[in-house]
C-alpha cells in the first residue's frame, strides 16, 4: 500500500511540490524562456512551436502591444513604432548613441542629454525598460501558460560586460513585467552551466557570446559543480546587429554609384535595408551568396548580389574586435592556449562561418557546438532558477562570477581609492577605513567612481552621497569606514560608518545611464598603457594633498602660539609657508616633498616652544605628589 504524504492544516504547500521557477535570455535580438521539467532543462515554445520570440515591440494604433513574430513583419512598414533591439539601448543616455543616422527611431531630445534616453511612439515616450518589460510580460505569460500555474521567480540573463546602470535597468524592466526577479546571470555564465552539466565536463573553458547586440567572452574553470570565472570582457555594443549595418552601408554605397540624385532614406526605407540586410546575413551562413531585392518608398529599385566573400571582407574589423577582448581575458586569468579544454560559441551571431574560423584559428582548436547557441543561455538560467527555489536536483551548484571594472572612491587630491578590484569574485564585500582632513570636519563628501586609472578625471562617477554629524575631532583622528558591496547580480551598494559615533550613510548605487564600451576600453587601456604616468601623477598629488596639510597645521599653530618665538622665527617660517604654497602649484612632486621637509625643519624649534608651553600648562598649580608617574 503507498503511503500518502499529507502537509498540516494551513500549509500553503506540501513539502514535495514543486515550485515553477523559469530562466529568460532577453536577447537583442531574440528572447527566449525555459524551465526543468522530470529534472531536464527545457526551453518553452509558444502556441505556434516558436521557441524563439523576437524582441521587437510594436505600438499599435488602436493601443493594444504587439510582441514578437507580428510585430517584426511590420518593422518596415511602421519603424517609429516597431522598436526592435532595446536591449542595446538599457541603461543608456543619448550622449552614449554616437550614430543615430541608421537607427529608424524617434529619439526625444533633452536638455539632459545624461538622462535615460527616451523615445517618441504613438502611445507617448517609450524609454527602453518599458520596451523590455513587454517581451519579459510576453515570456511570462508563455510559461504560465505552458507550466499551468503562477510562477515563483525567474533568473534573468544579461551581458558579463553589463555596467551597474544596464543591469539595474534590466531589474526595473522585470519589475514592470510583474516578475520576481531571483538573480541576475551573466549570459557566458549561464551557458557554461547548461554546457558543463549536460556534458558532465570538467576543466577551464572559454565562453565566446557574440548575440545581436553584445559581445562577452569569459573564462570559467568547471570542477564537480563549482562554476568559478577566472576573468571577463568585452564589448557591451558590438553583436549580430553591427554586421547588418555594414551589409546596410554597403547597399547604400552601391545605390549612390548607380544613381546620381540618391536623398537620405526616410525611416521606412531604412529599416527595410536593415530587416534585408539581416536576412542576407542569415542567408550567407549556409550559402555562398544572397539576393537583396526590394523597392524603396520613391520607387527606386534595389536589386543587388553580396557574395559570401564580399561578406566576409566587410566585417572583418568586427571579428578582429571580438579577439581584442579574448586575449585580455586570457591575459588577466594568466592562462596559455594550451591550458583551455575547450571554446564553446555561444549567440546566434557565432553561426557566421567567418566568425567560427577566427575562434578556431586564434585557439587552435575547434569550437564546441553541440548545444543551440540560442537556446544554451536560457537552459543555464533555468537551471539555476530550480536550483534557487529549492527544487531537488541532482546537481549541487556553485556559481562563482566576477565584476568586471575596478570599484573605488575619490579621495584628497582628486585620487582613486580602489576598494574592490575587477575580477573579483562575486558576491564581495570590502571595508576600509579613512579619516578627516581638518580639524573640527563635521561631514564627508563620498564619490564612487568605476574605472582602472588612478585619477578620479581618467574614471567614471556612479554616485554622489554625503556622511554628516562626525563628532568634531582634530584632523586624523576620526575613523570612517566605507564599506562596498556588490551583490550575486553584480549591483553595488555603499554605506559609510563613523565608528566612534556610529552615525551612517547608505547609497543604493544607481546611475541613470551607464558606461558606453568605448569608455570601458579606454579605461582598461590606459589602465595597462599609462601606469608610469599615473604613478607620478598620484605622487604629485600626494604631495600637494601632504603640502596643504602641513600648510594648514602651522598657519593655525602661528595664530595661537606665535608668541612663543621670536619676530625673526616667525618670519622664518612665514617665508618658508609662502615658497612651499609657491612650489606646490607646480608639477615637480620631488620639489614640493623638498619644500615639506625645510618648513618641517624650519618649526622643530616652535613645536618644541608649543610642547613645553603645553607642559607647562598641564602642570600649573600642581605639587610633585599629585602627579601620578
Amino acid at each position: 500500500m503507498a503511503l500518502l504524504q499529507i502537509s498540516e492544516p494551513g500549509m500553503s504547500a506540501a513539502p514535495h511540490q514543486h515550485k515553477l521557477a523559469i530562466g529568460i535570455d532577453l536577447g537583442t535580438t531574440n528572447s527566449l524562456v525555459a524551465t526543468v521539467k522530470s529534472a531536464m532543462a527545457t526551453v518553452l515554445q509558444d502556441e505556434h512551436g516558436h521557441a524563439l520570440l523576437p524582441s521587437v515591440v510594436r505600438y499599435m494604433p488602436d493601443g493594444k502591444v504587439v510582441v514578437g513574430h507580428d510585430a517584426q513583419a511590420q518593422q518596415s512598414n511602421d519603424p517609429v513604432n516597431t522598436i526592435a533591439s532595446a536591449k542595446r539601448f538599457m541603461g543608456r543616455s543619448l550622449k552614449d548613441i554616437a550614430d543615430r543616422a541608421h537607427i529608424p527611431y524617434n529619439f526625444v531630445d533633452s536638455a539632459d542629454a545624461t538622462k535615460l534616453l527616451q523615445l517618441q511612439t504613438r502611445a507617448g515616450l517609450k524609454t527602453p525598460v518599458e520596451i523590455s518589460a513587454e517581451i519579459l510580460k510576453t515570456l511570462k505569460m508563455r510559461a504560465e501558460k505552458s507550466l499551468g500555474g503562477e510562477l515563483v521567480g525567474a533568473v534573468i540573463t544579461v551581458p558579463a560586460y553589463f555596467d551597474d546602470a544596464q543591469r539595474q535597468a534590466t531589474k526595473d524592466a522585470a519589475r514592470l513585467a510583474g516578475l520576481n526577479v531571483l538573480r541576475l546571470l551573466n549570459e557566458p555564465t549561464a551557458a557554461a552551466v547548461a554546457y558543463g552539466l549536460d556534458n558532465a565536463a570538467e576543466g577551464t573553458f572559454v565562453i565566446y557570446d557574440l548575440g545581436g547586440g553584445t559581445f562577452d567572452v569569459s573564462i570559467l574553470k568547471l570542477s564537480k559543480g563549482v562554476f568559478e570565472v577566472l576573468a571577463t570582457n568585452g564589448d557591451s555594443a558590438l553583436g549580430g546587429d553591427d554586421f547588418d549595418h555594414r551589409i546596410y552601408c554597403w547597399v547604400l554605397d552601391k545605390i549612390r554609384e548607380s544613381s546620381s540624385s540618391f536623398k537620405p532614406l526616410g525611416e521606412e526605407d531604412t529599416r527595410l535595408l536593415l530587416t534585408k540586410a539581416r536576412q542576407a546575413k542569415e542567408w550567407l551562413t549556409v550559402n555562398h551568396e544572397a539576393q537583396i531585392v526590394c523597392r524603396l518608398s520613391d520607387g527606386t529599385l534595389i536589386d543587388v548580389t553580396l557574395t559570401a566573400t564580399k561578406f566576409v571582407e566587410l566585417t572583418q574589423q568586427l571579428v578582429i574586435k571580438t579577439l581584442s577582448p579574448t586575449r585580455k581575458a586570457m591575459r588577466d586569468a594568466n592562462l596559455a592556449l594550451a591550458d583551455i579544454k575547450g571554446v564553446v560559441l555561444v549567440g546566434g551571431a557565432t553561426r557566421m562561418p567567418q566568425v567560427r574560423h577566427a575562434v578556431e584559428e586564434y585557439f587552435q582548436q575547434t569550437p564546441l557546438t553541440n548545444l543551440d547557441p540560442d537556446k544554451v543561455v536560457a537552459l543555464g538560467a533555468a537551471i539555476q532558477a530550480n536550483a534557487l527555489v529549492g527544487n531537488r536536483s541532482d546537481d549541487n551548484l556553485l556559481l562563482l562570477d566576477v565584476t568586471p571594472l575596478s570599484l573605488g572612491l575619490e579621495t584628497m587630491g582628486g585620487l582613486v581609492e580602489k576598494i574592490i578590484p575587477r575580477n573579483s569574485t562575486l558576491p564581495v564585500a570590502r571595508a576600509q577605513d579613512f579619516t578627516t582632513y581638518k580639524d573640527g570636519q563635521t561631514a564627508m563628501s563620498i564619490q564612487v567612481v568605476q574605472g582602472e586609472r588612478e585619477l578620479v578625471a581618467d574614471c567614471r562617477s556612479l554616485a554622489h552621497f554625503e556622511l554628516r554629524g562626525i563628532p568634531p575631532m582634530a584632523a586624523g583622528a576620526a575613523r570612517i569606514r566605507v564599506t562596498f558591496q556588490v551583490d550575486a547580480d553584480g549591483l553595488l551598494s555603499v554605506s559609510a560608518r563613523e565608528q566612534s559615533s556610529g552615525i551612517e550613510a547608505h547609497v543604493v548605487v544607481k546611475p541613470s545611464y551607464g558606461l558606453t564600451e568605448d569608455e570601458i576600453t579606454h579605461m582598461l587601456k590606459s589602465s595597462f598603457g599609462s601606469a608610469e604616468v599615473d604613478k607620478k601623477a598620484r605622487m604629485l598629488a600626494e604631495a600637494r594633498v601632504s603640502a596643504g596639510a602641513i600648510i594648514g597645521a602651522v598657519s593655525l599653530a602661528l595664530a595661537r602660539d606665535g608668541n612663543l618665538i621670536s619676530a625673526k622665527e616667525k618670519h622664518t617660517i612665514e617665508a618658508e609657508i609662502q615658497r612651499l604654497q609657491t612650489t606646490a602649484k607646480t608639477d615637480d612632486a620631488t620639489a614640493i616633498n623638498k619644500a615639506i621637509d625645510t618648513l618641517n625643519h624650519a618649526t622643530e624649534a616652535f613645536a618644541a616652544a608649543r610642547m613645553n608651553a603645553s607642559v607647562s600648562r598641564a602642570l600649573s598649580g600642581k605639587n610633585l605628589d599629585s602627579i601620578n608617574l
